[in-house]
């Protein structure tokens, strides 16, 4: 008799359990979406020639992407990084912090994927490349947050910055040397010594003399003193004797 009123409650409770979870879904997929993702085939630390694989989201149904500017992160320099493969027409450039990748505009709502090749990955946990994402219509989205922190306003904007998580380092990696960011010194051009400048040139010329010039001009003078000395001794002696 009483079985009536308890299946109406288990009733009740029913949508109330649909709409939580659904609502649970949602938030679970908004957040956690990414709109620039990045992978490796060797995704270890210390790791060499690892190509990384980039993979950027259109975030606009009216303007083509034209560029991707990334900031690399510490222990990767510009030089270690080469181009690998991207959309047609589109180049690299290596920056002071980073590189871009870009080229004629893509069509509206049409992702990138492009690959770069980096000489070795640094001994760390993760790494994190912040990009800025443009589009031809001058827009630009910034996916640099880090850690889900945010800018200061709050979590969960969703414009995270890709991140690549690493494995430990194999028990036979070791630091490569770095990459030369300038000529070694021994293409340098040869510093001019004391011997070789043209100050120097002169005065060893001075020195074939024996004298130096400022001594021949110091003897020169003195000989005129010397003269004109004499001549008025002798217009003296001169006078004096009429």
């Amino acid at each position: 008799m009483f079985a009536a009123p308890k299946k109406r409650g288990t009733v009740r409770r029913l949508p109330l359990l649909t709409v939580a979870a659904a609502t649970a879904v949602l938030l679970a997929a908004g957040p956690a979406a990414a709109h620039v993702e990045v992978e490796a085939d060797n995704a270890r630390a210390l790791a060499e020639n690892v190509t990384l694989t980039f993979a950027a989201e259109s975030e606009s149904a009216t303007a083509g992407i034209t560029r991707l500017r990334v900031v690399l992160p510490e222990g990767i320099a510009p030089a270690d990084v080469v181009y690998g493969e991207g959309p047609e027409g589109w180049t690299f450039t290596a920056g002071g912090d980073g590189y871009t990748v870009g080229g004629p505009a893509l069509k509206a709502g049409e992702d990138v994927e492009y690959s770069v090749v980096v000489r070795q990955l640094p001994d760390t946990k993760e790494l994190a490349f912040k990009t800025l994402q443009s589009y031809s219509d001058g827009r630009i989205d910034r996916w640099i947050e880090l850690g889900g922190s945010g800018d200061g306003h709050g979590h969960g904007h969703g414009n995270e910055a890709p991140v690549l998580g690493l494995k430990a380092a194999a028990p036979d990696a070791q630091p490569v040397s770095p990459s030369p960011t300038a000529p070694p010194a021994s293409s340098a051009p040869a510093q001019e010594t004391p011997s070789s400048s043209p100050a120097a040139r002169a005065e060893e010329k001075d020195d074939d003399g024996g004298l130096s010039a400022g001594a021949w001009t110091a003897i020169g003078v003195a000989a005129l003193l010397v003269a004109g000395a004499a001549v008025l001794l002798v217009r003296r002696r001169s006078g004096a004797g009429q």
